[in-house]
C-alpha cells in the first residue's frame, strides 16, 4: 500500500510529537534532579552525605533526621504554622481586594478609570527596597512592628498591582450581558461581583492564590524585618537560622536537607492540588484587554 501525503504527515506529526515528548521528559528529569538530591540527603546517615561517588539511595534509611532537624535543634512546626497562617490570611486578602478592584476597573465606569489603571500598573516597575524604610518607619508608628500586621494588612488593602491585574483581564473576557440581566434581577454591584463574576472567574481565582501563597511562603525579606521574635519566625527565617542554631551539632547537611524538605512540602501540595485551575487560568488571562 502506497502512503499517501495525508498519511506521510500525519506520521510525520507523530515522530515530531514524539521527539518533543522525549526532550520535555529529558528536561523534565534534568530539573528534577535537585529535588531528588535534596530527598535523599534528608534519608542519608551521616557517613554518607559526604561520600563519594555519590549515594543517590540511602541504605539505611534514616527517618530519625527528621526529628532531628525538626523538633530538637529548631521548633520547626511552629515555623511552619506560622508561616501557614500568614500565607493564607494574605491570599484571602489578596483575592477579596484585588479581585474588588479588578471590578471596579473592569466593569463600572467612572472618570479617569482608564489613567488610574495606568497608574496602577505603573506602581510594578518601583523596586520594594526602594519603599522599605518609609514602610518599616511606618508600621512602626503604628505599634506593628515584631507583629505579622506587615505582613497580612498590605494584602487587605488591594493585594497588589499584578493580582489586579489578572483579575481585571479575566473579567473582562465574561460578557457584560450578565451583569445587565443580574441588575434587571435587583442585583446590586457588590452582588454581581461575589454573585456572578467570582463563580465564573474559578481559573483566574485559583491563579492569584497559588501565586500569593507560594510568595508569602517563600518570602524571606519582609519576614527578615518585620519579625524578631523566636517564636513568630517563619520557615524561611528559621531555615537561615539552622546552620547557627546547629553549631553544637556541628553543620550536619542531612538535618538541613530534612527541614528543607518539610518547608517546601506545603507550596507543593498547593501547586498540585490546583495545577489544572491554575493552567487554564493562566491561559485564559489576557484573551481580551
Amino acid at each position: 500500500m502506497q502512503a499517501t501525503p495525508r498519511m506521510a504527515w500525519a506520521l510525520q506529526r507523530r515522530l515530531r510529537r514524539g521527539i518533543l515528548f522525549l526532550v520535555l521528559c529529558a528536561i523534565a528529569v534534568i530539573l528534577m534532579i535537585p529535588l531528588f538530591w535534596m530527598v535523599s540527603t534528608s534519608l542519608k546517615v551521616e557517613e554518607q552525605v559526604y561520600t563519594f561517588p555519590p549515594v543517590w539511595m540511602p541504605k539505611p534509611i534514616a527517618w530519625e533526621n527528621y526529628a532531628y532537624a525538626l523538633v530538637r535543634i529548631l521548633p520547626f512546626p511552629r515555623f511552619i504554622g506560622n508561616t501557614l497562617y500568614v500565607s493564607v490570611a494574605s491570599t484571602v486578602g489578596a483575592v477579596l481586594t484585588s479581585s474588588m478592584a479588578a471590578f471596579a476597573f473592569s466593569r463600572l465606569r467612572w472618570p479617569g478609570r482608564d489613567y488610574v489603571f495606568m497608574l496602577v500598573l505603573a506602581t510594578m516597575m518601583v523596586p520594594m527596597f526602594s519603599t522599605i524604610v518609609p514602610t518599616f518607619i511606618l508600621f512602626h508608628k503604628l505599634g506593628w512592628v515584631d507583629t505579622y500586621y506587615p505582613l497580612i494588612v498590605p494584602f487587605w488593602t488591594g493585594g497588589a498591582a499584578f493580582y489586579i491585574f489578572l483579575m481585571r483581564q479575566f473579567f473582562m473576557t465574561i460578557p457584560i450581558d450578565l451583569d445587565e440581566a443580574a441588575r434587571i434581577d435587583g442585583c446590586s454591584d457588590v452582588r454581581i461581583w461575589w454573585h456572578v463574576l467570582l463563580p465564573l472567574s474559578r481559573p483566574a481565582v485559583a491563579t492569584v492564590a497559588v501565586y500569593c501563597f507560594m510568595a508569602r511562603w517563600n518570602d524571606f525579606f519582609k519576614p527578615l524585618i518585620f519579625l524578631h521574635s523566636m517564636e513568630k519566625l517563619t520557615v524561611t527565617l528559621g531555615l537561615n537560622m539552622f546552620r547557627s542554631a546547629a553549631r553544637d551539632y556541628g553543620v550536619r547537611y542531612h538535618w538541613l536537607m530534612a527541614a528543607s524538605v518539610a518547608a517546601l512540602l506545603p507550596s507543593l501540595v498547593v501547586f498540585f492540588l490546583a495545577q489544572k485551575t491554575f493552567v487554564q487560568g493562566v491561559v485564559m488571562t489576557g484573551i481580551k484587554g
